[in-house]
C-alpha cells in the first residue's frame, strides 16, 4: 500500500452535487418526469399513466406524513396484486416508512405475530382477508404483551377494489381512496438520507419457530430492480403480468422494475389460466414471473385458450429446476423460460442461468440439464458461489462436491429484524449463507442438489430430494412431483 497522500481524495468531497442515495423512488419520478402520459398500470377497467401514477402515491406518501409516520416506522399490507399494492411500493418508500408486505395465505396468529413483531403503525388491507385479519386483529394484544412491544392497534385502511365481487367486510375507518384523497399530489417526497436505509420487511416462514423478519435496505431494492432489466434483456415499455405475488420479495423487485423501464403493470388479483390467457393477448403482455406450477398450469390449459398470441412471451420461472415437459411445453406455445435463483434475503433472484446461443443446438435433454441450473450471479451481486462452510473455502468445480450455496454483494439483506443471533450465523464467514446445497460446475455454474433440511439420509446416505424429483419429472405423465422422507425402521 502506497504511504502517500492519496490526491484523488484531496478536496473532491463528496456532496449533493455529485452524490445522491440510491433509491428505487427515483426510478418512478424518472417514469413519470420522462413518459407522464404512458400507460403504467392496468386493472379491469382501470387504466393510469405514469404521472397519475405518481401523483396518487405522492397521495400516499402525504397522507401518511400527515399522521407523523415516516422513517422507523412500518407499513404492513396484505393486499392481492391490485393497484394500490403498486402504490403501497411507491408511496410508502417516499415517506421513509418501511413497507410490510404480508402474505395473503397466512393463518390469524401468524398474522398476528407479524403485526406485533413489525410494530406496524398503519395497516392497509384487502376486504377479501377480512376474515382471517379481524381475527389477527383480536389476537393482538395478547401477543403484543408476550413479544414485550407496545400495545397499539395499527390505523385499519380497507381496500374496496372494484374487481372483487366476492365475501368480506371493513374492517377500519376509512377505505383507502378516501385515505389517499387527504394527500397532496405535489407533496414533496424527501430522499432517504442514507441508501441503507430499510424499505422493505419481508417475513420467512421456517419449519419451526415463528418466522424472520428480513429487512431490505433501497441501495439493493434500486440495484435489483435494474439488474432485473439486465439480466432479462428487458426492452423499454415492457407489459408485465402480475402472475407473481407482490408481497413476495416485493415481487422479486419488479414493481421497481417496472418504472426503470417506464413500463405497464398489469393486475392480476387471481392466478387462472383463462385469465392469463386474456390479459396476454389483450395487453400484448412481453413478460411475466412465477413459480413452476404456474407454468405447468399454463401449459396444461386447452389449446383454445392459447390461440391468438403469436409473439414471443418472456417468463421467468424460480425455485425447483424446470423439467423436461415444462421447458418444451413452454417452447411449443412460444414462450420462453429464464430460471432464476435466490431467496427473500436476496431480495428475490440473485442468480440466472444466463443462457448461451450455442445451447439452442444441443438435444433437448441437454438443453434442460443446461437451463436448469441456478448458474450464476446477476450483474450487481458480488458473488456467488458454493463453499465448505466450516473451511468457507469455494468447492472444486468439478459437478460432484457438495456445498452450500452463498452470497455477498449489495443485494443481500441488512438482517433479520430484532435477531441478531439469527443475522450472525446467515452472515458467518463474511458470506451469507442460503442453506441451500449444490455443486460448482466446470464452467461455474451453481447446481443445487438440496435444502440442507430436506437431505435424505437412508442407512446414513445423503439423497437428493431434488435429484429424485428430477428423474420423475422426466416422465412425459408426470406433472408435478415432490419427493419427502419418511421414517424407516431399518433404514431410518
Amino acid at each position: 500500500m502506497p504511504t502517500h497522500p492519496n490526491p484523488y481524495e484531496k478536496g473532491l468531497e463528496r456532496n449533493s452535487a455529485n452524490h445522491v442515495p440510491l433509491t428505487p423512488v427515483s426510478l418512478v419520478e424518472w417514469a413519470a418526469d420522462v413518459y407522464p402520459d404512458r400507460l403504467a398500470l392496468v386493472h379491469g377497467d382501470i387504466r393510469r399513466t405514469w404521472s397519475e401514477l405518481r401523483d396518487r402515491s405522492r397521495r400516499l406518501a402525504s397522507a401518511l406524513a400527515r399522521m407523523d409516520v415516516g422513517e422507523g416506522d412500518t407499513v404492513a399490507v396484505m393486499l392481492p396484486n391490485v393497484p394500490a399494492m403498486v402504490e403501497a411500493h411507491y408511496g410508502v418508500p417516499m415517506s421513509r416508512a418501511t413497507l410490510n408486505c404480508i402474505n395473503v395465505r397466512l393463518d390469524a396468529p401468524t398474522i398476528a405475530f407479524v403485526l406485533a413483531h413489525s410494530e406496524a403503525r398503519v395497516l392497509i388491507t384487502d376486504r377479501e382477508f377480512a376474515g382471517p385479519m379481524a381475527e389477527a386483529l383480536r389476537l393482538l394484544p395478547a401477543v403484543q404483551r408476550e413479544q414485550g412491544v407496545p400495545e397499539r392497534t395499527p390505523y385499519l385502511i380497507d381496500v374496496d377494489d372494484p374487481v372483487y365481487d366476492g365475501p368480506g367486510e371493513r374492517l377500519g375507518e376509512l377505505e383507502y381512496e378516501d385515505f389517499i384523497a387527504g394527500g397532496d399530489p405535489a407533496h414533496a417526497c424527501e430522499l432517504v438520507a442514507d441508501e441503507w436505509e430499510a424499505i422493505g420487511l419481508n417475513y420467512t416462514s421456517g419449519t419451526t419457530g415463528n418466522p424472520k423478519g428480513v429487512v431490505v435496505h433501497h441501495r439493493g431494492a434500486y440495484l435489483n430492480a435494474v439488474n432485473n432489466v439486465l439480466a432479462w434483456g428487458m426492452p423499454r415499455h415492457s407489459v408485465y403480468l402480475w402472475t407473481l405475488p407482490m408481497f413476495h420479495c416485493n415481487g422479486w423487485c419488479f414493481t421497481w422494475t417496472m418504472a426503470a423501464v417506464a413500463g405497464t403493470h398489469v393486475c392480476l388479483r387471481k392466478v387462472e389460466a383463462q385469465t392469463i390467457f386474456d390479459l396476454i393477448r389483450m395487453h400484448q403482455v412481453t413478460h411475466y414471473c412465477g413459480a413452476p406450477i404456474v407454468h405447468t398450469t399454463l401449459i396444461n390449459a386447452p389449446e383454445a385458450m392459447k390461440a391468438g398470441i403469436d409473439w414471443t412471451v418472456k417468463c421467468m420461472v424460480a425455485g425447483a429446476a424446470p423439467p423436461a415437459a415444462m421447458i418444451e411445453g413452454m417452447a411449443n406455445m412460444g414462450f420462453e423460460v429464464t430460471h432464476v435463483y435466490g431467496l427473500t434475503e436476496t431480495y428475490g433472484p440473485a442468480g440466472f442461468c444466463a443462457k448461451h446461443e450455442d445451447w439452442a443446438a444441443l438435444p433437448l435433454a441437454d438443453q434442460v440439464e443446461r437451463n436448469g441450473r441456478q448458474g450464476v450471479r446477476y450483474q450487481m451481486e458480488h458473488g456467488m458461489t458454493v463453499m465448505d462452510p466450516e473451511t468457507m473455502t469455494e468447492v472444486p468445480r468439478d459437478g460432484e462436491t457438495m456445498g452450500e450455496v452463498m452470497f455477498r454483494g449489495n443485494i443481500v439483506m441488512k438482517g433479520y429484524l430484532k435477531n441478531p443471533k439469527a443475522t450472525a450465523e446467515a452472515f458467518a464467514g463474511g458470506w451469507f449463507h442460503s442453506g441451500d446445497l449444490g455443486v460448482l460446475q466446470a464452467d461455474g455454474y451453481v447446481k443445487i442438489k438440496d435444502r440442507s433440511k430436506d437431505i435424505i439420509i437412508s442407512g446414513g446416505e445423503n439423497i437428493s430430494s431434488l435429484e429424485v424429483e428430477d428423474v420423475l419429472y422426466r416422465h412425459p405423465a408426470v406433472l408435478a412431483a415432490a419427493v419427502v422422507a419418511k421414517p424407516d425402521p431399518k433404514w431410518g
